[in-house]
């Protein structure tokens, strides 16, 4: 099942048309994998400060469908994709309120698991593949587009 987190939208968080800047989107999407990483079990600490592993974002996007405003509440469902043995992929669909009504937006992370010191990949470890898993949609919730 997808993971789904909310945010409400700050003043701060719009531009000088009054709406959702862009590149918050991309900032409240990675608030909600990292919420999907502690409800998985994850301690942020560990994973974030390891010594051995890193998973850089390689590739970022997100699209509009119509103006999200300060107070509107956004509901963030995440899907992760295992796109390779180093790499996977996050699809995430936002929606005011129900998940079920039309996207507002959608955005897709891409990542690589690194060693922080060599920069060379490395398979994803247990418990990237466990957090794989454990948010595989098969809701529908989490479709692309």
């Amino acid at each position: 099942m997808a993971f789904i987190g909310d945010r409400l939208i700050y003043f701060q968080d719009t531009d000088a048309a009054g709406v959702l800047y862009f590149a918050n989107l991309l900032a409240i999407c990675h608030e909600v994998y990292e919420a999907s990483l502690v409800a998985a079990g994850v301690d942020l600490k560990v994973f974030f400060g390891n010594p051995d592993q890193a998973v850089p974002i390689t590739h970022a996007e997100v699209d509009f469908y119509r103006p999200v405003t300060c107070g509107d509440r956004l509901t963030i469902v995440l899907s992760p994709h295992r796109v390779s043995d180093s790499e996977f992929a996050i699809h995430y669909t936002a929606h005011l309120g129900n998940p079920t009504r039309q996207p507002v937006g959608k955005a897709l992370t891409r990542h690589v698991c690194i060693h922080p010191v060599t920069r060379q990949r490395q398979p994803l470890s247990p418990e990237l593949g466990a957090w794989l898993r454990q948010w595989v949609d098969e809701s529908g919730l989490g479709d692309r587009d």
